[in-house]
């Protein structure tokens, strides 16, 4: 399974804002882009005009960083979100909201989408009672995800969920604390993403 493995407080510098990929270290004073809010590298300070097109580029890279997917996939869903019915923009923010890694992480059952991608790689997690370990699998509106019976007794697990009972869970999720078993409601809309995109810049980057 093919991953970034840089440093990826770098990524959210050049985004020039929090993508929440470290947990609990993007709240504190040591995260990155509050000591450092510039890009990266011998140039990062010096400002730039940017272009339409680069601007198109920041949107769908912040994007794809966020949600931890590589080029290749997030094409592919690029391609997926044109063939759905409705808003391109919106279908797509829609898929990635889907993955299970996203879902584990959403549930507060991980610290980060990293984290919440090594859980699942590992066969931690179950979908409609079936272990799944493919971090990339897309929920539907009704599935169940829950903590695998072997894996409630770990210490591990039992940290994560406790470090992260008190993060909110969003309204299209329905989380049971005490069976750590949760229900897909239905699928997110554009109205439950909760950092800032602006999707029309990522639908007209794979339109030229």
């Amino acid at each position: 399974m093919a991953r970034y493995t840089g440093a990826v407080c770098r990524m959210c510098r050049r985004e020039g804002q929090k993508l929440f990929l470290k947990g609990e270290r993007c709240y504190s004073d040591k995260c990155s882009v509050t000591s450092r809010g510039y890009a990266p590298g011998q140039h990062g300070q010096n400002r730039k005009k940017i272009s339409e097109y680069g601007l198109q580029l920041r949107e769908k890279q912040k994007v794809r960083r966020y949600y931890g997917v590589l080029e290749s996939q997030f094409a592919k869903y690029f391609e997926m979100a044109e063939r759905k019915q409705g808003m391109t923009g919106p279908n797509l923010l829609e898929i990635c909201e889907s993955r299970l890694d996203n879902v584990v992480y959403r549930l507060g059952l991980a610290s980060s989408r990293a984290e919440a991608r090594q859980l699942v790689v590992h066969g931690h997690y179950t979908v409609n009672g079936r272990r799944v370990n493919i971090p990339s699998y897309l929920v539907k509106a009704g599935d169940v995800v829950a903590v695998c019976d072997k894996s409630r007794s770990s210490e591990k697990i039992k940290a994560v969920v406790e470090a992260n009972g008190a993060r909110p869970v969003p309204m299209w999720l329905e989380l049971d604390r005490d069976k750590l078993e949760a229900k897909v409601l239905r699928l997110a809309n554009r109205d439950d993403i909760d950092y800032d995109v602006q999707e029309n810049l990522i639908v007209e980057f794979y339109s030229k």
